[in-house]
């Protein structure tokens, strides 16, 4: 018994696989094209933003691809001057104007570690001006203290290294906060 009409050969048959998978895993691709800050990368990922607004010491807004992202700092934590219902904490005002003064208005760059968003929708990220290191900046002049929370914790070491240094050198807070 013959079957009506031609019969598809193996590589039609292997062809219309290939393209169903891809199809199906959205093209196959490692993302490499995509370098929005949900893009799923993994740590030391990192993407390009100017800086629209300093909110404090160690949060930023950024404009990204056209939306507007909070940024909070990595591993660092500078004394509150914007919280809601929290009085100013010595050197927070220091803090965020130092903050200012670095990165207001310019471009930088946002490394992610394990973690991209807090709890409150910000991005999590190491920031760098230049070849400048904005997180240990913060720390060595003696405006933050160390905040480790894991797994976000890829430069721990080297901050709270700075963190000890800043303390009894008694730079910034340390000195003038009786900390």
């Amino acid at each position: 018994m013959r079957l009506p009409g031609p019969l598809p050969s193996l590589g039609s048959i292997a062809l219309l696989v290939v393209l169903v998978v891809v199809l199906v895993t959205g093209g196959g691709g490692d993302g490499a094209g995509d370098d929005s800050p949900d893009s799923g990368g993994g740590p030391g990922e990192s993407v390009t933003a100017r800086v629209d607004r300093v909110v404090d010491g160690d949060t930023i807004e950024v404009l990204l691809d056209g939306a507007e992202e909070d940024v909070r700092y990595i591993g660092v934590d500078t004394p509150e001057s914007v919280k809601p219902g929290t009085p100013v904490e010595c050197y927070g005002m220091a803090a965020s104007h130092f903050n200012e003064r670095l990165v207001g208005g310019r471009t930088v760059r946002l490394v992610f570690d394990a973690e991209r968003r807090d709890s409150y929708g910000r991005l999590l990220a190491y920031v760098y001006l230049g070849d400048r290191f904005v997180n240990a900046e913060l720390v060595r002049r003696g405006y933050a203290t160390t905040l480790t929370i894991a797994p976000n914790d890829s430069h721990a070491t080297l901050f709270d290294r700075l963190a000890q240094e800043a303390g009894r050198a008694g730079r910034g807070l340390w000195g003038a906060c009786g900390s």
